[in-house]
């Protein structure tokens, strides 16, 4: 975060004033005194205090700031909820707010480039690789059960019609679904063909079952 710069009659003054500004606590911010100030004589002639200020760098803070903005041009009041998941790269993003269809978009499309834009934005700033995972009301969850059961649905086709089917084209997380519900099937496989955008799952009967 870049520095801004605050006056007020005293350091301490300046200090509570940017504390307002930046919606912090004193233990989040770092700060460099420019002009200490002096009350002149008599009153006159007095110089107010100047420091340099900004917020300490966390990811937390990065990602935060980085959903604010984004929701600020959408016009949108979101509650953003952050927690660190316990192997210390991984962030797990919440958000809350009454118009949440908006960030979750056609099959998730909007809340994926939104994780995608917040990935980017942390690490340009990390030395090490910070994934963010962003989800609203359990969009996450409630798309993988979705997708377990097309997935049981599409193989139970496959084994009647003894055919392939191709699904629609899907990001990569949720043809990790697909792939992982059919994988201990033992008469269906699955593979991915295409290019993203287009890239989608193909479920075909093993081979060794044809015969």
């Amino acid at each position: 975060m870049e520095y801004i710069e605050v006056s007020a009659r005293t350091v301490d003054d300046a200090i509570t004033e940017a504390l307002v500004k930046l919606g912090a606590t004193s233990d989040q911010i770092e700060y460099e005194v420019i002009e200490k100030g002096s009350t002149g004589f008599l009153g006159i002639a007095r110089k107010d205090a100047v420091i340099k200020v900004r917020k300490k760098y966390s990811v937390e803070g990065d990602i935060t700031e980085f959903l604010q903005k984004i929701f600020a041009a959408m016009d949108l009041k979101v509650e953003i909820i952050i927690e660190k998941a316990e192997d210390g790269n991984t962030y797990n993003v919440e958000l809350k707010g009454n118009d949440m269809g908006i960030l979750i978009g056609k099959r998730g499309q909007t809340l994926d480039s939104l994780q995608y834009l917040a990935n980017l934005a942390v690490n340009k700033n990390s030395e090490e690789y910070i994934k963010v995972k962003i989800d609203t009301e359990d969009y996450r969850k409630r798309r993988k059960e979705t997708l377990e059961n097309l997935a049981k649905n599409i193989a139970y086709k496959v084994k009647r019609t003894k055919r392939p089917v191709s699904l629609e084209p899907m990001n990569p997380f949720e043809r990790r679904v697909i792939h992982s519900a059919l994988q201990n099937d033992k008469f269906v496989t699955t593979h991915s063909e295409g290019e993203e955008p287009y890239r989608h799952v193909v479920v075909t009967l093993k081979r060794d079952r044809e015969r």
